[in-house]
């Protein structure tokens, strides 16, 4: 089974389309991790959109789609009407306010 997916950048809200045969959380933990070069400077991501093709010649063809001009313009229909709920940030480190003069 193959994967085609698509990523949203947290940090500047720009979208990553690609294919895989990876789980998509082992494929989003890369992407996460700077493995690659696009999204090493854009991360953290989040999963907009999956779809499964059961040979790689169909994902392919689909995620090139998407990267088309067409399918950029198709991405943004359906996932503006698919926004049903925001979904949270991704959680900052946690900081602990002591007041002067204190250590932990």
């Amino acid at each position: 089974m193959f994967l085609v997916y698509v990523l949203k950048s947290y940090k500047n809200n720009k979208r990553y389309v690609g294919y895989t045969k990876l789980t998509i959380e082992e494929r989003l933990k890369q992407h996460n991790s700077g493995l690659n070069r696009f999204t090493k400077g854009n991360r953290p991501f989040k999963v907009l959109l999956t779809e499964e093709f059961s040979d790689k010649s169909e994902a392919r063809k689909r995620e090139l789609f998407l990267k088309s001009g067409v399918g950029r313009q198709y991405l943004d229909k359906i996932l503006s009407v698919a926004q049903l709920q925001p979904e949270a940030e991704p959680p900052l480190a946690e900081v602990t306010c002591l007041p002067a003069g204190r250590e932990r």
